[in-house]
């Protein structure tokens, strides 16, 4: 996912629960749903940014390199100010871009 991208808010903002009902027509399907994606998200975010750290990466630590690694803070501070994986799984929800299925329907209640 390119994350560069995310309309997500990136602070905290109030929702209305009946938006989360409208596409599985149950509040807590939708939040679980929301949570998985946002756990698929963070997992993603963690390893991108593992990545890009693991190029700096040095065996030998050396107390001028660590206060003088002017790139890596940066590509830190810009992971910093990305919207949280859970409003980022939140406005993918909203906007339907979510995919997802039911492996068992549930029994009928009489």
């Amino acid at each position: 996912m390119n994350f560069k991208n995310s309309t997500a808010e990136k602070t905290t903002i109030t929702r209305n629960t009946v938006d989360f009902e409208k596409e599985t027509k149950n509040i807590y399907e939708s939040i679980v749903m929301m949570s998985k994606r946002s756990n698929q998200l963070s997992t993603d975010l963690k390893e991108e940014l593992t990545q890009k750290l693991q190029e700096f990466a040095s065996t030998t630590d050396n107390l001028e390199e660590i206060f003088e690694n002017r790139e890596q803070i940066e590509i830190s501070r810009f992971y910093e100010r990305l919207p949280k994986p859970a409003a980022m799984a939140i406005q993918e929800f909203l906007e339907e871009k979510t995919y997802y299925r039911r492996t068992e329907e549930a029994p009928e209640t009489i």
